[in-house]
């Protein structure tokens, strides 16, 4: 059965499901989304991933033409038509339908779309045996330029650090900040054990405060592991003794080496483990 995608109230087959080539979402990447997921028939967290899908519209002055409510029942209505269990959702907002020129003055309604599907970032074993990453050279879009809160349409930046990954033949970089510091990597938080504690960039680094990130900090907590969130250097990431990084699509997935060294001894470590499968049973007991 041809995947169907919701698209401003009407759920079209996947291969016709179509956007005007002059929507600003397409012309200028001017437009807001998020990813969830969706979990024994449950989305997992809708309530704090559209809260930051409206603070983004908010932000950028984008009024989604939808409540809470009605993006919430519209959301559950795609993923019934294409009969998921278990899936990724995105949802995206754009400026919609405008002349030629960046301003937004002159575009009409926004466009929701809604798509329901699978998703991998990275192959299944190396949830077992863990992912060798990169620090890009590409660093994070200041703060101060553009807020790292909001989740645009427009991932320029992140895109370009992804490009430095695959050339490295690995599937994701480290980003820093403009100050130096660890950042996040191309669409994942990133968090180290350091002996007793558990430590991830703050928000003031430019960080997006991943939903998921969130629930780990949460877990830790649950379980008494200390955790921080302080500025961390690639010093810090070298001389971790684990690294994971957190992502809706990612979910908790294990680190064993940056930039061709080693973390730790190389193989998955105990707290990585253990927060791992704290947060599949979590993810399946709130959903």
């Amino acid at each position: 059965m041809s995947k169907l995608v919701w698209i401003d109230g009407r759920l079209t087959p996947r291969d016709q499901a179509r956007i005007s080539v002059f929507d600003h979402g397409l012309l200028y990447g001017d437009g807001v989304f998020e990813g969830l997921r969706q979990y024994n028939g449950r989305v997992f967290r809708q309530e704090a991933h559209l809260h930051r899908l409206f603070a983004s519209a908010h932000a950028i002055r984008l009024e989604i033409p939808l409540n809470r409510q009605e993006l919430s029942q519209a959301i559950d209505q795609t993923i019934a038509a294409n009969a998921l269990k278990e899936c990724y959702v995105r949802v995206i907002v754009t400026r919609g339908v405008g002349a030629l020129g960046i301003s937004p003055i002159k575009c009409g309604k926004p466009s929701v779309i809604i798509i329901a599907d699978g998703i991998e970032l990275y192959p299944p074993e190396t949830y077992r045996s863990g992912l060798e990453i990169i620090t890009a050279s590409t660093i994070r879009t200041p703060p101060a330029a553009l807020s790292p809160k909001i989740k645009s349409l427009n991932y320029l930046n992140n895109i370009l650090g992804k490009w430095e990954a695959i050339d490295a033949g690995v599937p994701e970089a480290v980003m820093l900040n403009h100050l130096g510091y660890v950042c996040e990597c191309t669409a994942v938080n990133i968090f180290i054990v350091c002996g007793p504690e558990l430590a991830t960039p703050p928000e003031e680094s430019g960080i997006l405060l991943g939903v998921t990130r969130g629930v780990v900090l949460e877990l830790a907590g649950a379980c008494g592991l200390p955790a921080r969130e302080r500025n961390l250097t690639r010093y810090d990431l070298y001389n971790a003794d684990e690294c994971f990084l957190t992502g809706t699509g990612a979910e908790v997935a294990p680190v064993i080496g940056i930039d061709r060294r080693l973390i730790g001894n190389g193989a998955v470590g105990p707290v990585t483990k253990k927060l791992m499968a704290m947060f599949h049973e979590y993810v399946r007991r709130a959903s």
